[in-house]
């Protein structure tokens, strides 16, 4: 008889195990849990980001929780074992009432970056995009949430339900700022980002004011560690597309210059730093927070970043960790052998040449 490997490893296990494995505690995606859901909601508003608000337990909620704990005194636990007071969000869920001019920020977004830099501005694709980084969450419980309604049917008048987040990312109150001024109360604060954990910390003097995850570059394009500052901020930024920087962080002449808008490729937010080419920036991306690599900066969801923007100032430390960029490999050319001139190839002895052209027929 024949057994499959599967069922030697059940036999192998014991009973516990066993129905550990076949039945799951958690619920299938997308259900959220609900007490996760409400832990997540009190991290995000405290700018402890757990990533997505999604109701599901993950590597960034667990180092949102710890990394609160620590800096509010508390011994750090694991999700299930934490002691918090969330007694303030007794509410998981709110309504959302699309509006006539939230339309205005949705559109066709081009794949290619030829095409999108004909644009004048990169909108969401969708308003199932608009709800998900308004409310912090992912397309997939929103769906859930408000199944059966199809969210590529959404018009002005639904009522969408939503994660009930303490600060909505509002796309429409933004406008382009060219500047970050010097703010006298933060000049005892640095940014240390360790790009190992994937995370950024605002700290003042020892105190961690907010702790957001990060998709950091790696590899030959590793974000570069050191101690940095921040010298200028560009709120709704344009974006030099260059394959040349993107790939080997060498200018070249051909470039595309794409447009403002939520779906520019470094979000609606650049945090520039004195090393040129490296900042902190938001994404169009923000499902893959810490799950990518960037080419060298630090990446992090719209929300987070707009949010970070509010307690900096000019002239702030950036301090990072981490491992320094791994070389190319050197590529060498090799060295041309010169052809022999046809004149100088001896003609085989009659033998050899009845043997080549036996061989030749077969």
């Amino acid at each position: 008889m024949k057994f499959s490997l599967l069922a030697l490893l059940y036999a192998a296990l014991p009973l516990s195990v066993i129905a550990q494995v076949v039945e799951p505690a958690m619920p299938k995606a997308p259900e959220p849990i609900e007490s996760i859901l409400r832990l997540q909601l009190f991290l995000d508003g405290k700018l402890f980001g757990p990533g997505k608000v999604d109701g599901r337990p993950g590597e960034f909620t667990t180092k949102a929780l710890k990394r609160y704990q620590k800096a509010n005194g508390m011994p750090e636990t694991e999700i299930d074992a934490h002691s918090l007071d969330l007694s303030s969000h007794v509410e998981l869920y709110t309504t959302y009432a699309i509006r006539p001019e939230d339309l205005k920020f949705i559109g066709e977004v081009p794949g290619k970056p030829s095409l999108q830099s004909k644009k004048k501005y990169l909108p969401y694709d969708s308003l199932l995009e608009f709800l998900t980084e308004r409310f912090h969450t992912s397309p997939e419980l929103i769906e859930y949430l408000n199944s059966p309604m199809k969210m590529s049917a959404l018009k002005p008048g639904d009522s969408v339900k939503v994660p009930n987040v303490a600060e909505p990312f509002q796309i429409e109150l933004l406008e382009p700022l060219p500047g970050l001024p010097e703010v006298p109360e933060f000049t005892a604060r640095v940014i240390k980002i360790d790009t190992k954990e994937k995370l950024l910390g605002l700290y003042d003097g020892e105190k961690l004011l907010a702790s957001i995850p990060i998709t950091p570059g790696s590899g030959h394009l590793a974000t570069p560690p050191g101690n940095w500052k921040i010298v200028g901020i560009v709120q709704l930024p344009t974006f030099r597309w260059d394959a040349g920087v993107l790939n080997y962080g060498v200018r070249t002449s051909t470039f595309f210059e794409l447009p403002i808008g939520p779906n520019n490729p470094v979000g609606i937010m650049w945090i520039g730093l004195n090393r040129a080419g490296i900042g902190i920036h938001g994404t169009n991306q923000p499902q893959t927070i810490g799950r990518s690599a960037s080419h060298g900066c630090m990446r992090t969801a719209n929300w987070d970043v707009i949010r970070l923007s509010k307690m900096i100032t000019k002239g702030l430390p950036v301090i990072i960790e981490g491992p320094k960029p791994t070389p190319r490999p050197v590529v060498v050319a090799a060295k041309k052998t010169p052809a022999t001139p046809a004149a100088s190839v001896a003609a085989p002895p009659p033998s050899e040449k009845k043997w080549f052209q036996f061989w030749k027929k077969k």
